[in-house]
Formats: structure tokens, sequence, C-alpha cells
């Protein structure tokens, strides 16, 4: 059962819109005012709030900063009167879920809390599947899109995980597309790099015929992923030939600046904490540890 906390320095109001969620099944809680509403949640937990915003002492405004500010994962719905728009615009920028009139309350309010719990309660358990996430694998084939859809998709864990903060999940995903396009070009139609310096047009000409003849079109990319509570790391495979390493220019010498080669490796470098080939030179594993943690943990 849900537990909602009302938050209303009218008694009448607050007893009405007490009375609409208490017939609706559900347990309520009451403050009169935002100074009482944060008590109310330092004392026990809450599954929403709902609150009054022209308050004494603590105001609706000043409640939803607080509230998103220590207690993120409750959502707050606003009971907006005549005269407080600008406010109610003004909480609702600052993390308010939704808001109802005062004058339909009685019409709209269990439908507005009703919506708003049952999407709160999806997302936690979202997030709680998230945090099952240890691993996962995939195998593609040699295909740009399923190489940005990958991407997209493991970046947008990531954010969603909270394991990471936006500059650094972009970051990662940079370094996975590096990794996957060099698995697919490189790796699996051997397509060099310097065709592309020389002529683009022929590269992707070249990459695209091979994608259809064999022994190309049958390699296959093998991603997993691993997130710990450590940070993560991504194992990119490819089925062609493999490289030296000691055969990649250093990107960052000037005069290597505007070449392709070596440009993605650079980058992976740059933007992850650790980046191993194996000794043939066709798988490459990708390290990227949480800024409050010393090391990757090693996945059980």
């Amino acid at each position: 059962m849900a537990r909602i906390l009302v938050v209303d320095d009218s008694a009448a109001d607050r007893e009405l819109a007490g009375h609409l969620l208490t017939k609706r099944g559900w347990n309520v809680v009451y403050g009169e005012d935002g100074r009482q509403a944060l008590a109310q949640l330092r004392a026990s937990a809450v599954d929403l709030v709902l609150t009054d915003l022209v308050m004494p002492e603590v105001d609706g405004l000043a409640l939803v900063e607080q509230v998103k500010a220590n207690y993120p994962a409750v959502p707050v719905v606003l009971m907006t009167a005549r005269g407080s728009e600008e406010t109610a615009v003004r909480a609702l920028d600052s993390g308010a879920a939704s808001y109802v009139p005062k004058n339909l309350v009685v019409r709209d309010l269990v439908e507005i809390v009703t919506r708003i719990l049952d999407a709160s309660k999806e997302h936690k358990s979202y997030k709680r599947l998230l945090g099952g996430l240890q691993a996962a694998s995939f195998v593609l084939e040699n295909d740009p899109e399923l190489i940005s859809s990958l991407v997209s998709y493991l970046s947008q864990v990531l954010r969603d995980s909270e394991m990471f903060g936006e500059a650094d999940c972009y970051r990662i995903g940079t370094a996975l597309d590096e990794a996957l396009t060099n698995a697919c070009y490189h790796g699996n139609l051997e397509v060099r790099s310097e065709i592309r310096e020389h002529d683009p047009r022929a590269y992707r000409a070249l990459a695209n015929e091979r994608r259809t003849v064999p022994p190309y079109r049958d390699r296959r990319i093998r991603v997993s992923a691993d997130l710990t509570s450590g940070g993560a790391r991504f194992v990119i495979t490819d089925d062609g030939q493999g490289f030296e390493q000691a055969t990649i220019p250093d990107p960052t010498l000037a005069e290597n600046l505007e070449h392709p080669t070596g440009r993605g490796v650079f980058l992976m470098k740059t933007f992850m904490d650790e980046v191993l080939y194996n000794e043939s030179g066709n798988e490459v594993t990708l390290l990227k540890r949480r800024s409050d943690k010393a090391e990757v943990d090693e996945p059980g």
C-alpha cells in the first residue's frame, strides 16, 4: 500500500485530499507546512508527496527543491490555487512531477496520483532490474546501424544505472563506437585505414562489397559487457586476423593528427581507464572505473 504525505496549511483542503486518497486505499500522513513535511520524510519513508504551494515556514516551492535534493525517488504533486501559477511553473521546473488545480481536486486528484505512483513504481522496478544486470553479451553482423544501436543502448543503460555522470557516459559511448567500428572495418572486413585517408569513397565501397562476400560476410563481432559496483568492462572480439599494435602510429604527434590511422585507439585510451589487447590483436578490453572506486571489481 502506497504511503502519501499530504501537506497543506488549510485543514479543510488537507482533510479533503486525505479523504479522497484514503478512500482509494492509500495510507495518508499529514503536514501543515513544508517544515513539518520534511520532518515526516526524515522520520519515515513515503511514496509520494502532495503539497500546497503557498504555506508559512517552508512553502511548496522550497519543499519541492528539498525533496528533489534529498529524496530524488519520491515524486511531488502540487495542489495549485488561482494566483499561484507562476510559483507552480517554478516548482515544476525544480522537479515536481505533476499538479492538480484545487478546484478540480475531487475530479482529478486520484487519477493523477495513480498515474504518478504507477510511473514511480515502474521506474523503481527498472532501477532494480538494472541493479541485477551484471553481464550481457551480443553478437553483431558487420552493420554500422547495429553498432550505433548497441552503443546507444549501452550508453542508456549506464545513464539509467547512474553508475557514471553524463560526461563519462558520452566518453564511454565514443570509446565503444570506436572499438566496434575498428572490429567491423579493420578486423572482420580487413579494410585498411590508409584507403580511407586517400580515397574515402573507395574505402566505403570496399567495405560494402566485403559485407556480401565470404569469408568477410560470415564474420561476427562479439561483445560482452560486465557492470559491477566498481565500474564497467567491455570485451569486443572480431573474427579477423588481428594486428600488431606497434604498427599504429601515435596520433598525438603533430605529423599524425590529420591521419585516420590510430585515431580510434587514441580516443579509446583517452576516454577509458584501461585498453588491453590480446596477443593476436583481434580482441580489446575496455575498462572504466567509477570515480568513487579504486578499481573495477572482478565479475563473479
